[in-house]
């Protein structure tokens, strides 16, 4: 396999297995126990599942998978605080949307070629992406597999 090849597989299967991770820890936490703050004064289990749903997401666009499936998610989990007074959707349809976000993402990275991911993602400008090559789609999932550990690492708390 081309060494081109080989980096990008690499990124994507440890993404998958962030997903994977998180898809165990979150089937393992009791629906009541989604309503508790994962530590004091820190966000609450389903908040944190609607975030997780509405970052991959925002993924879609950015590597040009399409639009995104819930962008309503984005204004209650990525620009609002948990408590900020918004109504959440019910757990079960935070769990099918973090589902069908995933399951569209692996379908559309199955396409993809290595090349594809070193070409610049939809929020880097063209004049920018000649002077910052490194903001690829490939960027993209690097970053979003560091942010989903990290949460991980939180939703511990609320088993």
């Amino acid at each position: 396999m081309e060494a081109t090849a080989m980096l990008v597989q690499l990124v994507i299967d440890e993404w998958k297995k962030q997903n994977k991770k998180l898809d165990d820890v979150l089937e393992s936490i009791p629906a009541d126990r989604f309503l508790h703050e994962m530590a004091p004064g820190k966000n609450t289990g389903i908040y944190m599942e609607g975030h997780l749903a509405a970052v991959n997401d925002g993924i879609i666009p950015l590597i040009g998978a399409g639009t995104k499936l819930y962008p309503e998610l984005e204004a209650i989990f990525l620009r609002s605080p948990d408590k900020s007074g918004h109504s959440f959707p019910p757990l079960a349809e935070l769990t099918a949307a973090w589902k069908a976000v995933n399951e569209h993402l692996y379908a559309y990275i199955a396409t993809m070629q290595p090349a594809d991911w070193l070409q610049r993602h939809t929020a880097v400008s063209e004049t920018d992406f000649a002077k910052e090559p490194h903001r690829n789609k490939l960027n993209i999932l690097v970053n979003r597999t560091a942010h989903q550990a990290y949460h991980l690492g939180q939703l511990a708390f609320l088993k």
